[in-house]
């Protein structure tokens, strides 16, 4: 059997033990896909009433909950990466001959399935609640796209975090600013109602021009130039970073 195909293979089988870890731990599943549904409702049907956007509030806020709904999911990543390091499971996996690669993508590719289904949910809910893009089929592949992108990008930057942290519950601390973020972004109000200093964070932040490309091809239109650069740019260098970063990690500690 070629390299290749056994580092399929062994990829196949670590994607295969992560979802089974994820579907058993309803902790897991709750911050990763329902929470940011509570998020969703408390935001759209609490506070939706008091932030003066234009159109509809729900219109406004599902692109920053899908792009929310993607790092909430990424703290049990780096707590479940970290776990598996310090309690030695890794170097069992060493030991069997698995594939170094095929242990990472395990964890990233289970991460970034789980972060695109929370993804799919938050869209379902917004349509109960009266969600109604415009975006055409090439403008939903976009989206997609780009979600798929962030979450992949994020999801190599969690696994580096949770194999550099010492403890499990730095692993998962380790990933607060990634969850706070989208908080301080236009996600949920425009960054030119903020106040100054606020205002310059959120408009040069990561995820504004994520969630800025998204709710333009949302609504139909076409995102500025300088949003969409960014927004791939951002998500290049994430994934090159975590990438980088979480390789470097595992041949020092495993």
């Amino acid at each position: 059997m070629s390299t290749v195909s056994t580092s399929f293979g062994d990829a196949a089988i670590m994607l295969r033990r992560n979802f089974k870890h994820t579907v058993r731990n309803p902790v897991t599943v709750f911050q990763a896909v329902l929470f940011p549904v509570v998020m969703m409702l408390m935001f759209v049907y609490v506070f939706g009433g008091a932030f003066k956007v234009t159109g509809e509030y729900v219109d406004y806020a599902v692109p920053g909950l899908t792009v929310m709904a993607i790092t909430y999911g990424l703290g049990p990543t780096a707590a479940a990466v970290n776990g598996d390091m310090t309690k030695g499971i890794n170097n069992r996996f060493k030991a069997m001959d698995v594939s170094h690669g095929a242990v990472l993508a395990g964890y990233v590719v289970s991460t970034t399935v789980r972060s695109l289904i929370a993804d799919a949910v938050i869209v379902g809910v917004g349509f109960a609640m009266g969600f109604r893009p415009h975006a055409s089929f090439l403008q939903w592949l976009a989206v997609i796209g780009l979600m798929l992108l962030l979450a992949f990008a994020t999801s190599w930057l969690t696994v580096a975090m949770g194999l550099a942290a010492k403890t499990v519950e730095s692993a998962g601390m380790a990933t607060v600013p990634l969850i706070m973020l989208p908080f301080l972004s236009s996600a949920f109000v425009p960054a030119d109602t903020m106040g100054a200093g606020v205002r310059q964070f959120a408009e040069y932040q990561p995820f504004t021009p994520i969630i800025e490309t998204l709710r333009r091809l949302l609504s139909g239109g076409h995102p500025s130039t300088g949003d969409a650069f960014a927004a791939v740019a951002w998500c290049v260098g994430f994934a090159l970073v975590g990438y980088v970063w979480a390789v470097a990690t595992f041949r020092k500690r495993a």
